[in-house]
């Protein structure tokens, strides 16, 4: 099959250099690559929704797993009472949720397409040792972020639970579909982001804007901040998904805080000079050592006077004639 000319790369130029229309006309190519791969990732997403792929249980069962794990008093049933079946108040609700989980799932589906046409664009214009870095801290990312999910994932049924269980039995919860996966994205990109925030320090760490000194003495303040982040963010406002983003937070903190120590120790012992002040006086450039410095501190009004006309001149030695004298 022939590939059409918009997606097909440009022949690069010997020394990898590119015009303005060459980096304008990569761009396009891979920004339609990646929203190709999402089309497609969505079209998966919608069929895996309602359907069972590969044995695996359809993504509506694996969504739906928390509020289902409610006990059956907290939950209002309607339809069929042997299923545990969400409710929609509106004839087009479950056209709207079937796209909007397909292509949520088509974005994750397709991440690592779409993720490497943005680094495939990104590294020409990185050193090597710059590609390392940025292929070490992207990998972590990830996993940073797929970590945070499956957290928010495991701890919505209990926030679930405290949600539609504070009323004291008087009323029962008819949640809607919408609102349910509302909930759950946010609650799953928020952890997922969240989750990211001590990568963060870390490269701050690394550039030198936010060294171990700091991070010591505001360790206090800055754990304080983090459950107040938590309490902020969490879209349920119930203690479970706060305290679980809190303290998972202050975990990575403290990970990453020791990250930092170990890297600025590195650095000190790599830098002997590191923990000088500013004032503070260095090695004498003059080469020869001590001695050499000082013969040249004393010759050094000898030559100021040979630069300086008006200075007085050097009585001469007692060993040779004075010119002035000879008539």
């Amino acid at each position: 099959m022939r590939v059409p000319r918009w997606l097909r790369p440009r022949t690069g130029n010997p020394d990898g250099t590119m015009t303005l229309l060459e980096h304008i006309h990569e761009l396009r190519r891979r920004l339609m690559i990646g929203v190709i791969a999402i089309v497609l990732g969505t079209i998966v997403g919608v069929l895996w929704y309602q359907f069972h792929v590969f044995g695996l249980p359809s993504l509506g069962e694996l969504l739906t797993e928390p509020y289902c794990a409610l006990p059956p008093g907290a939950r209002l049933t309607l339809g069929d009472p042997t299923r545990c079946q969400l409710v929609a108040f509106a004839p087009f609700e479950q056209l709207t949720l079937l796209i909007k989980v397909g292509v949520a799932a088509g974005v994750v589906l397709s991440s690592p397409v779409w993720l490497s046409q943005l680094w495939g664009f990104i590294t020409p214009g990185l050193h090597a040792h710059e590609r390392k870095f940025a292929r070490v801290f992207i990998g972590t990312g990830t996993v940073l972020f797929v970590g945070g999910a499956v957290m928010a994932y495991l701890v919505l049924t209990k926030a679930l639970y405290f949600l539609v269980t504070v009323g004291g039995g008087i009323q029962i919860t008819a949640l809607r579909g919408d609102d349910y996966f509302s909930l759950l994205i946010t609650l799953l990109v928020i952890f997922g982001v969240s989750f990211e925030l001590p990568l963060l320090m870390i490269m701050l760490n690394r550039v030198g804007i936010f060294p171990y000194a700091k991070i010591k003495a505001w360790r206090r303040g800055l754990i304080f901040a983090i459950f107040v982040f938590a309490a902020v963010v969490t879209p349920g406002q119930d203690p479970f998904s706060m305290l679980a983003l809190g303290v998972s937070l202050t975990v990575l903190f403290e990970i990453a805080a020791q990250v930092c120590r170990i890297h600025d120790r590195r650095a000190a012992k790599a830098s002997p000079w590191a923990d000088l002040d500013d004032d503070e006086a260095g090695p004498s450039p003059v080469a020869g050592g001590p001695e050499r410095a000082s013969t040249v501190s004393a010759s050094a009004p000898v030559a100021a006077s040979a630069l300086d006309p008006g200075a007085s001149r050097p009585a001469p030695s007692s060993g040779r004639p004075d010119f002035d004298d000879v008539t």
